[in-house]
This record gives structure tokens, sequence and C-alpha cells, in this order.
């Protein structure tokens, strides 16, 4: 026989799920966010990153759509809500694109935004033929109309459009354009806003190295360059003080003044000049502009520090590249950046090995904050400590902490810059 209690208890359910909808009536939630270009870029607190996600040393095995998420989550969980991609020739922006819509619909929380990246190559570029960089390869359309039929396809995600990556500058001497390719497709992606055919949200750009955008020799200082910057919603410029330690070392090394430091202390005055020197780069393209009468914001679209390198940067060349290094820089660099509202869009996720297929140890293969296992390098160690990626992996791995998280054999791979006036620049 049931007491009153078990009655009352007994009652008390039934009315409480009499109250509650059935599962045919409960709607899902709506994932809500949608934020324009401006608002991203001017949020000091959404940070940024480039983002390609590849596994192996060729572009042919395209990650999965699953390997996909599982990056993406990562990098939400470590506070990023906007990544860069570069091309859209290949399957991997539109598969990044479609994972983002796929987990904003699982998880209402899920955030995420995209710069897309459009490729712009001058004519014969990657051909045996003569290279004519004041003509536009023919896929440039292509490239273009594809970027825009994504833009459309996902509005809520796809808030910057990026015309060419380094197209511009004359040291990519295997595609650079001049100005007028990259100015003739912002213009073409403007007059779509104005048409009412791209979201009116969307910002407009090129991301291109400091120099190009007039921050360097007087060469590039043109009306088409101008007419560019004019058009533009914003300046995406690159910055790699990591490189110059070998091309341009007038910052790099240790002063003879600072010798009976520490070496930790040593390091922090090397790295705090090098976070200098990228401020300089970022000054000098916003001093061109502002000498010009024009103002528009700019930001960062890479900067980054590799962890290991065989040639230039690694022991035998300008002893710039380790994990140690790479954190400082990463940290200094951020702090900057969010200090002073500028988007910075760290490069990169993770390593890529594809880079440098032939040349396993080069540089461009380690400039990620993850190895290709999803092992945090040291610049996410108290990520780690602080279990922001608890529960979540990368092909199968848990995020672990490089080195078995042992700071005593992390040290032995740093090497101490040179001396200032002991260094020698082998080109």
């Amino acid at each position: 026989m049931k007491s009153i209690f078990q009655i009352f208890l007994t009652i008390s359910l039934v009315v409480l799920a009499s109250c509650q909808p059935s599962q045919k009536e409960q709607k899902p939630m709506q994932n809500t966010h949608n934020l324009s270009a401006k608002e991203i870029l001017n949020k000091p607190d959404y940070l940024a990153i480039s983002y390609g996600g590849y596994r192996t040393k060729t572009r042919n095995t395209q990650p999965t759509l699953n390997q996909l998420k599982d990056d993406l989550k990562i990098m939400h969980a470590m506070g990023i809500r906007i990544l860069r991609t570069y091309n859209v020739r290949l399957p991997h922006a539109a598969n990044v694109l479609k994972a983002i819509d796929e987990l904003k619909k699982e998880d209402v929380n899920f955030e995420m935004y995209v710069m897309l990246g459009a490729w712009i190559d001058c004519k014969n570029a990657w051909t045996e033929m003569p290279l004519n960089h004041n003509e536009e390869s023919e896929y440039n359309q292509a490239e273009i109309m594809r970027a825009v039929e994504l833009a459309n396809t996902y509005p809520d995600i796809v808030k910057i459009i990026a015309v060419g990556n380094e197209a511009m500058v004359k040291w990519a001497t295997a595609y650079f354009v001049q100005p007028h390719i990259i100015l003739k497709w912002v213009k073409y992606l403007q007059n779509l806003k104005k048409e009412g055919k791209i979201n009116q949200d969307v910002w407009i750009t090129s991301s291109d190295n400091f120099a190009s955008w007039g921050g360097g020799a007087a060469e590039y200082h043109t009306p088409e360059l101008n007419e560019l910057i004019n058009s533009v919603d914003y300046l995406s410029i690159h910055t790699y003080p990591m490189h110059d330690t070998h091309y341009n070392p007038v910052f790099w090394g240790i002063l003879s003044k600072e010798k009976k430091l520490s070496n930790t202390e040593k390091l922090d005055k090397v790295m705090n000049r090098s976070l200098s020197y990228a401020i300089s780069q970022y000054d000098s393209v916003v001093s061109y502009m502002q000498s010009q009468g024009l103002k528009k914001p700019v930001h960062i679209g890479e900067t980054g520090w590799a962890s290991v390198s065989s040639g230039f940067y690694g022991e035998h060349g300008s002893k710039a590249t380790d994990e140690y290094k790479q954190a400082l820089y990463y940290h200094k660099i951020r702090e900057w950046a969010t200090q002073n509202k500028i988007k910075c869009f760290y490069f990169e996720a993770f390593d890529e090995p594809w880079k440098d297929a032939h040349n396993p140890t080069g540089s461009e293969n380690f400039f990620g904050l993850f190895t290709v296992e999803g092992k945090a390098k040291y610049a996410l160690w108290d990520a780690v400590d602080h279990k922001v990626f608890e529960g979540l992996t990368r092909d199968g791995n848990e995020i672990t902490k490089t080195y078995k998280g042992k700071m005593t054999d992390l040290l032995l791979d740093v090497s101490m810059p040179p001396v200032k006036n002991e260094i020698t620049v082998n080109h």
C-alpha cells in the first residue's frame, strides 16, 4: 500500500510531465551569432587565427569533415572566433564552412566566423611559360566567383573576403601581380555589395606584406596602391620578424650590456625587440596611408614564429626557432594587439607538413601552436593546465603538452641568439 507521500509524488510527476512539450513539439534552439565584420574586428576578446588543418605532406589529402570539426572545437576552446582560409579552388574552404555550419546547428554556443581568401596569380604562374606580372591568371575570375558563391551560401559565417595572399609583394616572384589587378577585383566585390549581391556587412580587403601596403620601398608607392587603399574596407598586413632574424637582423641578438643577465631575461629582451620590430612595420603602413590623406582600419592578417628550423633560423643560423621563443612572441603580439584593438590573425593553428614537404625540418612546417598529432606547444601549456581542451581530441589523440610537459627537456632545445656585434649574415 502506497504512502500519502508516494501518491503525492506520483501525481506531481504526472502534472510536471504534462506541462512539458512533447519531443515533436520541442523546437531546437537557434544559433543567433551573426555579427558584422566591423563588429568582429572591433572585439578584442574575439581571437583570430590562420587555419589549414592539413595532416600530410600533400594537399591532395584533404582533411575530412570530422577532422575539421575536431580542429574547430579545439580552436573555439582557446577563444578563436574568426579564422582565415587562403583559397577556394580546393575543397578545403567550402568544407570548413560546412563544418562550422553543422557545429552551429549542433551547439547554440558555438560561434565562428571566416575570413575567406581568394587566391590571385599573375599570368602563367606555376607554369614553364614566361611570367607576366602585369596580367592576371585566367583562373582568378573563377576563384572570385567561387568566393562570392560561398559568401552567399554561408552569410552568417563568411564576414571578410581577402583578394589575394601576398599577391603584390615583389619577392613572391612565382606569382605576384601589380596592384591594378587586385584593385580590379576589390572594386568588383564592392560593386556587388552595392547591388545587394553580397551582404553589405562583408568587408573586402587584400592580405599582403607590410611593404606592399606602402610600408616598404618607394617602388610600391603608386597611384594604383593609393586607389586600392581607398577601395578596401580595411588593410590586412603581414609582418614576420622571425624571417628578418636572417634577412634584416637589425633588431636581433643580445646586446653587449645584457651579457650578464640570466638566459630568460636575455630572451625576454630579445623578443621584446622582435615585437617592437613588428610594431614598426605596422606603423610604417599607417604612416604611409596617413601621408596620402587616407584613413582605413589596419589589422594584422598574418604574423607568427616557427618552433623548428634546419635552415636560416635554426641552431646553424639566427638561432630564432624553438618553442620557448615562439611562446614569447605569441603572447607578446597577442597582448599588444588586444590592448590596441588590432585584430591579429596569428599564423597558425596547427603544423602543416605540406608547406615544405621535401624538407621535413623546414621552418614552414612548424608555425603551428599545435603539432600535427595535436600536442600543444609551450605557448599553450597553461591552457592545458587549465583544462581548456578537456574532452577534445585531434585524430583521436588527447590534447597533451609537447615534451611531456617537462620544461627541462624543452630548454635543451633553446639556442641563445648571438651577441649583436658578433652577428654575421650568410645569404
